[in-house]
């Protein structure tokens, strides 16, 4: 039976947070990308409330949530992944974030190693100097409003080589105007976190599985953001870690691979650490 999944709010110093929330039993958190929403895990999040407490949040910034009063830092994303769990009065929960929400994740698993059972990092990238740079440029050029709506039709055709369904694509570009004519909080914040993303990785401790969607990677490389072999960096600050390669796994594999992604991460948090 499809399980329901609601939609609330959090009410933080900085404005409000969207959620949504389902299931019962072991909590899970999931964590977004830039520039999506929780609507990213919109079919993981049944399938996830079969048999636990599933929960994801639009980050400060994106989404229905509010937009924050200045720029964010990872370390400041962390703290209100940690006031969802404290006003749901969770103690301890598995996360689950995916690119800019697995710069999220791991830094709650190593700020707040008491409040993470097991850990999910999706697709992390490895950014050089001069990727970095290029991501900067790339949302720079398509996130401003344009006098004669050519940035809609631009945003359409983003992704038109993988994202498989008008639908989907739909969805996404629904989450990209919301960020328009704003800063780009997200891009910002995990610019400055590679500068010490991997001391902060090589802290955590807890039982951790990294995954990798193949061709996601190889967009990348095609894009000049990062090179493949740059995302073994994760693995290697974390060497408990259990890797696992998904090798049709676009950026959209959360949305277009809903069943294969959770059995992985089921199979995960089901093995006694």
């Amino acid at each position: 039976m499809k399980q329901q999944i609601k939609r609330a709010f959090l009410d933080t110093e900085d404005g409000q947070i969207l959620y949504r929330i389902g299931g019962e039993g072991d909590p899970l958190l999931l964590l977004h990308m830039n520039p999506r929403s929780s609507d990213e895990f919109r079919e993981l999040m049944p399938i996830f409330a079969q048999n636990r407490q599933v929960m994801a949040m639009d980050l400060m910034g994106f989404g229905d949530s509010d937009k924050p009063p200045r720029m964010y830092t990872i370390a400041d994303y962390a703290k209100t992944a940690i006031a969802l769990l404290d006003k749901l009065g969770i103690q301890k929960a598995n996360i689950f974030g995916n690119h800019t929400g697995a710069f999220v994740a791991a830094e709650v698993a190593a700020a707040y190693p008491d409040r993470v059972e097991k850990l999910i990092l999706g697709n992390v990238p490895g950014f050089e100097e001069a990727g970095k740079a290029r991501l900067f440029e790339l949302f720079d050029i398509g996130f401003k409003i344009k006098e004669n709506g050519s940035h809609l039709m631009e945003r359409w055709l983003a992704r038109s080589r993988y994202v498989g369904s008008a639908q989907l694509n739909h969805r996404w570009v629904l989450d990209d105007l919301k960020c328009f004519g704003h800063p780009l909080y997200a891009v910002w914040a995990v610019g400055n976190y590679c500068l010490e993303a991997e001391e902060r990785l090589r802290s955590i401790k807890c039982p951790t599985l990294i995954l990798w969607g193949m061709d996601d990677v190889r967009e990348f490389e095609r894009l000049g953001l990062a090179k493949p072999e740059n995302r073994h960096f994760v693995s290697q600050a974390i060497p408990h870690g259990k890797v696992v390669e998904f090798e049709t796994g676009t950026i959209c594999m959360m949305n277009q691979m809903p069943e294969e992604v959770s059995k992985v991460v089921i199979d995960f948090l089901n093995t006694s650490a």
